[in-house]
Parts: structure tokens; sequence; C-alpha cells
């Protein structure tokens, strides 16, 4: 049996997006299936206290910024970073204590040539890309050595009354769901209303839902209004009770570190039309796992649009495909690559 492992992570985000959820789901695998200790550096407000209240080895460190709860800290063997900030506070914990540890990059820009990230990436002891793209732009820096961990599906549980009752709302039509922050320079809305605009007249069963908010809520819904075939959710806190009952669901995000969201979506058998840009080609794969479209391309998305809706073979390939790659993506795959790699390191800084 291998030996016990405290591991302390740090996400100081203030709110609840995706870089959260692959924490929280991360510590979730690891308290269940290794044996492992746990700590989570966050701040007070964090919304991961919350939501892992019922995890046993787990306690919590309150850190509200970089150069907090470093002395309040017990001895652990590894941290791990899971966002921006959290880099930062791992550097200087090391610095103060000689704590190895690792970073996981989620977005998908090249890591910017500054001093600060420079000594930060340098002086952790493994840096970790979710998706192809970005463990590649990490590769590019040469500041040490790079996996690739992907991000994983929840297993979102799904109420099936509130979904029938969702589903009920539009009678005769075909739902194309959309699912994410509103946010339109990085998930790309404005180009799933502007190919809503082109299906209006053309395929009036044709309805696009959006579900979530954001800063471009208003500006977002200004653009539609008046605009028959499209429907705003608002944010819901439980998107897996939803999910099984749409037809299609879009994804038109400009960029993209994975998009794990789309595992989601696989996990709930709907076929998806994605952009090809970030790393999305990870997840959908032309033909066979989703359809791929140009990114900033609403032409090309509606044409998608209108060929996967009239198309019931090609939606049972896709959902067929998708199921068999969603074999890579479970909690439990995150947590045994995460397990290994903590090893790896803790066991070569005993021997040094």
């Amino acid at each position: 049996m291998s030996k016990t492992l405290t591991v302390l992570h740090v996400n100081l985000a203030k709110g609840f997006r995706g870089g959260e959820r692959q924490t929280e789901l991360l510590i979730r695998a690891l308290s269940k299936h290794f044996n492992t200790q746990q700590l989570l550096a966050c701040r007070k407000d964090s919304p991961l206290r919350d939501r892992l209240a019922d995890i046993d080895n787990l306690s919590f460190v309150t850190a509200n910024h970089q150069l907090s709860g470093h002395y309040t800290t017990p001895k652990v063997d590894i941290v791990h970073a899971h966002e921006a900030k959290a880099v930062h506070w791992a550097y200087v914990h090391k610095l103060l204590k000689s704590t190895p540890y690792i970073i996981t990059r989620r977005v998908d820009t090249a890591v910017k040539d500054k001093w600060l990230n420079q000594k930060t990436y340098q002086n952790a002891s493994a840096l970790v890309g979710i998706s192809t793209l970005i463990a590649n732009h990490i590769r590019d820096k040469q500041w040490g050595e790079v996996y690739q961990i992907p991000s994983t599906l929840a297993h979102l549980e799904t109420n099936h009354k509130e979904g029938e009752l969702f589903r009920s709302a539009f009678p005769g039509k075909t739902i194309v769901g959309h699912v994410g922050a509103l946010v339109d320079k990085h998930k790309g809305q404005k180009v799933l209303i502007e190919a809503a605009a082109l299906l209006e007249k053309s395929h009036p069963n044709l309805q696009i839902v959006f579900f979530g908010d954001g800063a471009d809520k208003e500006e977002l819904e200004s653009l539609s209004k008046g605009m028959t075939n499209i429907t705003w959710m608002g944010f819901k806190a439980k998107i897996g009770d939803y999910l099984p009952y749409f037809d299609l669901f879009a994804f038109p995000s400009r960029n993209e570190g994975l998009g794990s969201t789309l595992l989601d979506v696989m996990d709930a058998n709907v076929p998806i039309i994605a952009s090809n840009v970030g790393g999305i080609p990870d997840i959908v794969i032309n033909n066979e796992t989703g359809i791929l479209v140009p990114p900033n391309d609403s032409l090309a998305l509606k044409e998608a649009i209108i060929r996967l809706s009239s198309d019931k073979i090609l939606q049972a390939k896709l959902v067929e495909g998708a199921k068999k790659q969603l074999e890579n993506y479970t909690p439990q795959r995150m947590a045994e690559s995460y397990s290994s790699l903590y090893h790896k390191i803790t066991a070569k800084e005993n021997s040094l």
C-alpha cells in the first residue's frame, strides 16, 4: 500500500467556474479512490467550502490573497496550484517552507514572458496542461517538465420532472442548447445569435436556448430582442436537469482551454457542434464525437445546425462515438493521473 500523501490544493478564485468545478471533482475523486490526506487553501468566502463540506479527510486553510495563510498551514508533502493566483501562492510557500508544488494551467493562451511567470513556473516540480494546445504552449517555454492531464466530466444528476417541464415549454421544437458564462469574447454567444437570425424564418422549428449568466447578459439579450427562436433561461445551479432534454448542443467559443462542459453534454447523450479552437478538438473529433466548425463563423454554425438537426443517423453516430471517448475523462482517471504525479515528485524529493 502506498504512503499516505498530504496534498494541499490551492484555489484563490472568488467565484465558481470551470476551474473550481475541476478542483472540486479532483478532491472528491482523490478522497474516494486514493490514500490521500487533503487540505484546500481558498478564500474565506469561496463557494468551494460549502461544496466540499461533506468530505471527511479535507481541511481548509484561509488564504484571501497570495501572501496569506502560509504560517497557518501545517506541513504538507506537496502543493497543487489550480489557478493563476494559486501559482503565486505556491511559489511563496516554497520559498517559506521548501514544499514542492505543481501547476495546472487551464487557459489556452500562451504564458506571458514575465519575470514572475518564469520564476513561478521554473520552480514548480511539474507543469500540467489540460489539453494538447495548453501543454504545447507550456513546453514551448522550456520552463520544466510538462504533463497533459485533461479535465473530467462531472456525472451530473438529473431531476427528470424539472427536465420534462422545461421540454414541455417548447412543443414541436428542436432544442439547440447552449451553456456557458455570458462573456462573448470567450464563449462567442454573438456568433450563435447571428446563426439564429439566419435560421429564424427558414427553420422556425429550431429553438436556440441559452443557459448562463455573465457580464454581457444585457447586451446579448438586447441583440436578440424580438427574435422568436431565442430563449434566455438564466443561470441554473443544477444544469444536469436540462442537458438530457436538448436535441443538439451548440458551443461557438472563440477560445477555450478544453471545454469540460462538452464532457457533461456527451454524458447526457446530446450531439455537439463546437468551434475548432483551443483544446476543444481534444474532445470533439469531427464527424466522430461531434461536429467542428470554424470559430467566429455564424454561417458555418448555421449550416452545421441544419445538417445535424435533420440527420438522425449522424446524431446517433456522434452520441455513440462520444460515449467511447468519455472513458478517458472520468474523475477517477484524472485522480489516478494526479496521484501518480504526486507520488513521483515526493519520492524524488525524499531521495535528495
